[in-house]
Parts: C-alpha cells; sequence; structure tokens
C-alpha cells in the first residue's frame, strides 16, 4: 500500500523522536536499525527510504535531541523569574535527570561518541553547544577581565562534565556527591545569581 507524503513525514519524524531517545539511552552503537524502527512501531524496510543511512540518522536524531535540551533549558529559565540560574541549575545536576538518560542532555549521554564520528555530527554538536551557550550567556555577568562566553563555557562543562561523571559510577552516593559539589560549586562562584548555596535536591 502506498504511503501518502503526509504519512510519510509523520513517519520519519516519529523514527527521529524514537532515535533521539535510544540513542541517549543506549549509545548509537546500542541499537541496530531493525530494534529502533521496531521501537517506532515501523517496518526495517522503509528506513531508507527515509534516511540516507544510519549515520543520516544519527546526525539528525542528534540534531532533535540537542534542540529539545535547548528548549527544556529556555522553559526552566523563563519559568524561574527570580533565580534562573540557580533553577537551571538544580534542574541539571539533579539525580532524576541523572537517572533519565533517555530524556536527558545529549552533550552528556553522546557528546564522548560525538566527537569520534562525521563532520556532519560534530556540526551537529558544535550548533547545539553554541545554543546552550547563548542560554548560559543570558544568565551570567562577566567578572573585570573576564568575557561572559568564557563563564559560560566554564559552567556548560562543569555542569556536563559532573553529569557524565554521576552516570559512569555504580557508588550511588559517590554519583549523588558529584551532582552536589558541581551544583554547589557553581552557585558559590555565581552569587552574582542571588542565589543561596545549599542542597540543589
Amino acid at each position: 500500500m502506498r504511503v501518502s507524503r503526509a504519512q510519510a513525514d509523520e513517519n520519519r519524524r516519529t523514527v527521529i523522536d524514537v532515535a533521539s531517545r535510544l540513542f541517549r539511552e543506549r549509545g548509537f552503537d546500542g541499537i541496530g536499525l531493525n530494534d529502533l524502527m521496531k521501537g517506532a512501531g515501523l517496518t526495517q524496510g522503509g528506513f531508507y527510504k527515509q534516511f540516507q543511512s544510519k549515520d543520516d540518522l544519527v546526525v539528525q536524531a542528534s540534531a532533535k535531541a540537542l534542540e529539545n535540551g535547548a528548549a527544556t533549558w529556555a522553559a526552566v529559565v523563563a519559568k524561574a523569574a527570580r533565580k534562573p540560574l540557580r533553577a537551571l541549575v538544580r534542574f541539571y545536576l539533579s539525580e532524576r535527570h541523572c537517572h533519565a538518560k533517555a530524556e536527558g542532555c545529549a552533550l552528556a549521554a553522546l557528546g564522548p561518541d560525538a566527537a569520534r564520528r562525521s563532520p556532519a555530527l560534530r556540526q551537529a554538536f558544535e550548533t547545539g553547544i553554541k545554543n546552550h551557550l547563548d542560554i548560559l550567556d543570558g544568565l551570567l555577568s562577566p567578572t573585570p577581565g573576564e568575557n561572559v562566553r568564557d563563564r559560560s563555557i566554564v559552567a556548560l562543562s562543569t555542569m556536563v562534565g559532573a553529569l557524565v561523571l554521576s552516570r559512569a559510577v555504580d557508588d550511588e552516593r559517590l554519583s549523588k556527591r558529584i551532582l552536589q559539589a558541581a551544583a554547589d560549586g557553581m552557585l558559590l562562584e555565581r552569587a552574582d545569581d542571588g542565589a543561596p548555596h545549599g542542597s540543589v535536591q
């Protein structure tokens, strides 16, 4: 049966959405096309009508995940009129986010793999990184002699790095401590946000 253009477009969006979650949960090489298409409720036979290759899907799914991540950050900031930086740090460096790999940050979940992949994928990550930095630029004030973008780079590196490390250990207490220490350190250094330096949990 011939699929309509509208249905084909919907199927493509579904595959990209499902892939963006499964790649974050299992890694780019942690799931095959058959299981990926099954997760989208479609057959593997239709894959190559939608995408040139799995690498093509990797790029598009990653771009979607990164776009969603930046949108989530913007929503968190918008809801926190008084202390937006603290709200963002609390959200990002939380136990809930640590355990929500499939729905969480693509920078932490897939960044190390992206460094070893195609230029097209690295370009998608570069765009995603810049979008996240733009949000942080609006939350941080430069100190004398310091550029705000440099502060944003330090903040993003701290947040992503802490999330990666917290997910890499089996020791639950250490995992929590990594998240807490990174959050406390960020808020202490960036007291211009007006945030107290207590627990982020």
